[in-house]
């Protein structure tokens, strides 16, 4: 009854007014690269370059008129906000979008250039939506929610009802990106519907699944923290009614991380000649993943490109975190002998694979820790041969491929020791971007604890990261993370981190 109750309401749902039917189109390179054939379902193309117009608008389609005169509201700092700006536009009727302060201002141009009002309020999505509801309450608009609403649902389902069309032959699977999880319910619904055979599988970013904890909990779990990199996805708890059909009619759910997703970012690009943002390429990057895992060839296999609204800054960052997820570079941290030639005879050990990152600095009259970046081939055995070859030539090895603190920070800061920093804690932190970011910051952070190390490097995103160390005496240790947390930034606690003790701490600290 659930699934005829939303394949009737997709096929009756209002988009085409606005939104457009996008194409299917083949990913030539990485289906030859993989042996399977690789569909890209181009929702990149819609007027507000995400699939999120489509829920939107069929909402809206919904309303009486005298709600339609009373206007609309949301609160959104992403494509729901574009999608519902545009509908609004269409239909002539009065938006106003709730967008917290750290939203990028290209979002924010772009929706006040699809004729919404925009109002700026807090630092995150809550304090915006808070300040939505009470406008609701005084001014008697409609909210427009981006996924927990059937409405939005239906029209986010007619995806799955072109996919069908687009390709009626046989299909192995559809990956779908999961926010609050208004897409996969509305895709689910049509497709195990008519065609229960094909796998309908989730993808995530492995900082913000809710959708896995909630299948596992099999009830909707709060997230207590969620990752920012794929903002278009960072949602705490799965919708109520997405999860309604997502509980049942959902095969499973991958989680990838960011270097997986900077090279499905890459691949996308390189098949389609489109930028898709963070949260766009997640779906590719689950199936890239549930192929390596299953070890299949020759299937049919769909995923959807969700949204291409990228900073452009934040392109930079994706690059540098694309080889990494290709497994096409290694990271490492290798001791080897402090004296001329050293560096040479190392050289010599790798062989002919390109050393594309190195960093260095004088710390002891004996031994050099180096950073080292090298290219390696993506079948994973490669890398595990190079470090077994620089095992067997005597060097200590550490593999930092999947150190966060290293790629983040370590790689800009690598060899920059100190000496007399006692006492000192290293923590890495996430806050909101906006101007004045790092004075606000600062100001929070200021104790009676000396700051004796500090890096921020912006990464053309909502969210600034910083790597802090600060020179507590023993007295106070049991204190710090009780300061910190009024702060409320997330944060990480890094001081036994191996990256930070190789190339930034004082030589032969103590790891116990």
């Amino acid at each position: 009854m659930l699934l005829e109750h939303y394949v009737k309401k997709i096929l009756q749902a209002r988009v085409y007014e606005v939104a457009k039917e996008t194409p299917l189109s083949a990913a030539r390179f990485l289906s030859k690269r993989t042996h399977n054939q690789i569909m890209i379902k181009r929702e990149d193309l819609q007027p507000v370059y995400s699939f999120k117009l489509r829920g939107a608008y069929n909402k809206m389609a919904q309303l009486t008129e005298e709600e339609k005169a009373q206007g609309v509201i949301t609160a959104s700092a992403g494509n729901h906000a574009q999608g519902l700006a545009l509908a609004a536009k269409h239909m002539g009727v009065k938006a106003i979008i709730i967008m917290p302060r750290i939203t990028p201002e290209i979002k924010v141009q772009a929706v006040r250039a699809r004729g919404a009002k925009v109002v700026l309020k807090g630092d995150a999505f809550n304090e915006a939506l808070e300040h939505a509801l009470k406008l609701v309450d005084e001014q008697g608009m409609t909210y427009i929610p981006p996924y927990d609403d059937a409405d939005v649902i239906a029209g986010q389902g007619t995806v799955g009802m072109e996919i069908l069309r687009q390709h009626p032959q046989d299909l192995h699977a559809i990956f779908v990106p999961v926010g609050g999880g208004g897409l996969i319910a509305g895709i689910a619904a049509y497709v195990k519907y008519l065609r229960p055979e094909i796998k309908i599988i989730g993808v995530e970013a492995e900082d913000s699944a809710c959708l896995q904890a909630a299948l596992a909990a099999d009830a909707r779990v709060v997230l207590e923290q969620v990752g920012i990199f794929a903002e278009g996805v960072a949602v705490a708890q799965i919708g109520e009614e997405p999860f309604k059909v997502c509980r049942h009619y959902v095969d499973e759910v991958i989680t990838v991380n960011t270097d997986e997703i900077c090279a499905a970012v890459k691949d996308i690009f390189e098949d389609t000649r489109a930028v898709s943002e963070p949260s766009g390429a997640l779906s590719l990057a689950g199936l890239k993943k549930y192929i390596e895992r299953e070890q299949i060839q020759g299937q049919n296999l769909v995923c959807i490109n969700s949204g291409a609204n990228t900073n452009f800054d934040r392109l930079q960052h994706i690059a540098e975190r694309t080889e990494l997820g290709e497994k096409r570079e290694a990271i490492l941290a290798v001791t080897i002998p402090e004296r001329p030639g050293s560096f040479k005879n190392f050289c010599k050990v790798i062989g002919k694979r390109m050393v594309t990152e190195f960093n260095y600095r004088y710390a002891h009259p004996e031994e050099a820790h180096i950073y080292v970046g090298v290219s390696v081939k993506p079948d994973g055995d490669d890398r595990n041969e190079l470090i077994h070859a620089l095992q067997e030539a005597g060097y200590p090895v550490m593999d930092l491929t999947d150190n966060e603190l290293a790629k983040l920070h370590i790689r800009h800061l690598g060899g920059g020791r100190t000496q007399g920093a006692y006492h000192e804690e290293v923590y890495r932190f996430e806050f909101p971007e906006r101007p004045g970011a790092l004075l606000n910051f600062l100001n929070h952070l200021g104790h009676n604890w000396n700051i004796s190390l500090f890096h921020y490097r912006n990464h053309g995103a909502a969210y600034g990261r910083v790597l802090v160390g600060l020179q507590v005496p023993a007295k106070d240790k049991k204190d710090v993370e009780v300061y910190l947390d009024k702060i409320s930034y997330r944060y990480w606690r890094e001081t036994k981190n191996p990256a930070y003790q190789l190339f930034l701490c004082e030589p032969k600290l103590d790891l116990a």
